[in-house]
């Protein structure tokens, strides 16, 4: 369904062309009305017709077990809209997630307002990932090994067995200030590859077990994508067998889902699961079966190899000295063929070989010892299949963090395993995101998600963008690969803060540009008692809220800072985008999914490149306005944006700001702003 043909949502039009609305449809539409039940709740509230039209259309899809897909813009309220049909609905319903950010808030707060406020009394229950959770037996563990890091890791146990006494739910979100992070949660927390399951010692107060018995006893169960994929890969969390039994599954931040997939449908080895492996061996060896084998030497040669495939995986990048700044993805074919991954790879097929004929000796001890003869087991079969070929149809890289390596090989994309999904049980599906794509039909979506057949519905944002925003495009700025690019987006940044007094952000697309025009910016507003905070000085919450309490701020951050930031009012009034978002070429899955377009004939740069860009723009360009009231520039600063014939499709993906012509036109407007603040 098109864009023109959603107004048909509207229950008096489809009266009007004799379409009989469901029960469930007028539930819903007397839900949102006047005097219903929502506007009973809140005094406030003020029907929205763009959400009315989105929360109609998922009625209709959640009472004909249909496939929809929307795109709302901000300001539509997109949760409720979801929300209301899937409670009214009476059948069971699975919301999922992005961020565990997301999650917490609908459990703690969305869901339980709307129950209250529409009077259903449902349960309601949060499942997380296993690492979410304290694991009572690896606690124990931790405490009688003493194996910890650090003094650090000492007092953080200390905090969690003090909390342990108390919690109910052994959600490490309930203790305030605890990193996501931290060193200590993989020490008291399980994997899939280390948890004993029914033979564990603990398994009857097991907080996993219990948020998976509570999830199935539920009606509104809340996870996220990522437990979503991988449980269809592993069937280790409790989607797979709540899954057949629900009536709706929604799908917020949608956007984020094939990512998510491509991540958890593969295969990994990674430099993190060998060291975890050699500190459970150390740990577990020397409290039950001390002197039976050299667990100590058998943990050097882990960690050894662990140093040494991550060191293969660098390559030119260790022995060239060069720092490794956040998270670098490399081909495989650059890596796999040399002597140093070949033998890296042999040593820890070697290694986990070695470990499990020294763990085979030792598993009648205890359960711990038959897991961590499976885990060796396991990294000796993973270091053999990556020391073959790839499978047909799948692409692989090397991901590359300052700490860790990981192998990876995945599909190209979550079609097939979506398909899959699709044709199970008859349900509702639901997927909404802000962003979906640039065309009718959310092709960048729909297409790689395999939903073809879907009903799509675009539904814009009721903000008045023309009054209350404006977009400047420099035409005479240097293009971004100019060297002085990044220096003269720093000035031009420095010009927009000292109108406004601070109140800005700058989205970089790389860690590199992130940085230069971090320090050219502080250089610049040194004498102007403007504060410039930079992604990686701080924690992102932190950054984020030493922003919002220090008016004379500017934010210069990365990828993490383009989505999921809320500023809403005078706080945040002018973005700077540096260039335009397009995918890295030489990113190893985009060099694949460019490689299948132009095998089928497609225009891999019109169809893969600019709709990636536009996405990546919207969600950038999406943190300027966040509510009604608000008011502020956008500024990319690329001048192909303004003459390129690619960039009118770029400028159409973007809501209606009004464009101005010429810096000194948008510094104007800047002032014009800056005068609300006096």
């Amino acid at each position: 369904m098109s864009e023109a043909e959603a107004k048909n949502d509207d229950p008096s039009d489809q009266a009007q062309h004799g379409a009989t609305p469901s029960e469930l449809e007028q539930w819903v539409a007397a839900a949102f009305d006047v005097g219903g039940p929502l506007s009973r709740a809140d005094s406030g509230y003020q029907p929205r017709q763009a959400q009315l039209q989105m929360s109609m259309a998922v009625a209709r899809a959640v009472a004909r077990r249909e496939t929809l897909v929307v795109e709302a813009g901000t300001g539509v309220g997109k949760t409720f809209a979801y929300l209301v049909p899937a409670l009214l609905s009476g059948g069971r319903a699975l919301i999922s997630t992005a961020t565990k950010s997301l999650q917490d808030q609908l459990f703690l707060r969305d869901l339980p307002r709307l129950c209250e406020a529409l009077q259903v009394p449902l349960r309601i229950a949060l499942l997380k990932g296993r690492g979410s959770y304290l694991c009572l037996h690896r606690m124990n563990q931790a405490r009688q090994t003493a194996e910890l890091p650090d003094r650090r890791a000492v007092m953080a146990l200390a905090r969690i067995e003090q909390w342990a006494q108390q919690t109910r739910s052994g959600d490490f979100a309930e203790i305030e200030g605890l990193d996501d992070r931290s060193p200590i949660i993989p020490i008291v927390s399980s994997t899939r590859d280390n948890c004993l399951g029914s033979d564990c010692p603990e398994f009857r107060a097991c907080h996993v077990v219990k948020a998976r018995r509570e999830a199935m006893e539920a009606d509104v169960v809340v996870v996220n994508h990522h437990l979503f994929f991988a449980d269809m890969a592993l069937r280790d969390s409790g989607v797979a067998e709540l899954l057949p039994t629900v009536d709706v599954a929604v799908f917020d931040e949608a956007h984020q889902l094939a990512e998510a997939g491509v991540q958890f449908l593969g295969t990994m080895l990674g430099t993190g699961q060998l060291i975890d492996f050699a500190r459970d061996v150390l740990a577990q060896g020397l409290s039950e079966a001390r002197g039976l084998q050299d667990w100590q030497g058998l943990h050097a040669r882990s960690e050894k190899a662990a140093r040494e495939l991550r060191l293969a995986c660098a390559g030119a990048l260790a022995s060239g000295g060069r720092d490794v700044r956040g998270l670098l993805k490399l081909r495989w074919q650059e890596r796999a063929q040399t002597p140093a991954f070949l033998a890296a790879l042999q040593e820890v097929e070697a290694l986990a070989d070695l470990a499990v004929r020294a763990l085979e000796t030792v598993t009648e001890i205890s359960p711990d010892f038959v897991r961590l003869h499976e885990r060796a087991e396991q990294l000796a079969e993973l270091a053999r299949q990556f020391a073959q070929p790839p499978a047909d149809g799948a692409v692989r890289w090397i991901d590359l963090s300052p700490q860790q390596a990981r192998l990876v090989e995945s599909p190209l994309d979550i079609r097939q395993a979506m398909q899959e999904q699709l044709e199970g049980p008859a349900k509702g599906w639901i997927f909404t995101s802000a962003t979906l794509g640039d065309d009718e039909r959310l092709s960048w979506f729909t297409e790689p998600a395999g939903l073809d057949d879907a009903t799509v519905l675009r539904v814009g944002s009721p903000f008045d963008y023309p009054n209350h925003a404006r977009l400047y495009v420099p035409r005479r700025f240097p293009k971004p690969n100019e060297p002085d690019h990044a220096q003269q987006v720093a000035a031009l940044a420095a010009r927009c803060a000292r109108c406004l007094g601070g109140r800005s952000f700058v989205l970089t697309t790389t860690l590199r540009a992130l940085q230069t025009i971090g320090e050219a910016l502080r250089e610049a507003l040194a004498q102007d008692s403007i504060r410039v905070l930079v992604q990686g000085s701080a924690p992102k919450r932190q950054l984020l809220q030493q922003f919002i309490d220090d008016p004379r701020a500017v934010l210069v951050g990365s990828a993490s800072f383009w989505e999921g930031i809320d500023v809403p009012g005078d706080d945040l009034q002018c973005v700077l985008i540096d260039k335009l978002p397009f995918p890295p070429p030489n990113d190893p899955l985009v060099e694949a999914r460019v490689q299948r377009l132009e095998a089928q004939g497609r225009n891999a740069f019109a169809e893969f490149f600019i709709a990636e860009a536009a996405i990546a723009l919207k969600q950038g360009g999406g943190r300027l306005i966040r509510s009604e009231r608000d008011r502020g520039l956008l500024v990319v600063c690329d001048p192909r944006m303004a003459g390129m014939n690619y960039g009118r499709r770029l400028r159409a993906a973007l809501p209606p700001m009004t464009p101005l012509e010429t810096e000194a036109e948008a510094l104007d407007w800047l002032r014009e702003l800056a005068q609300s603040h006096v």
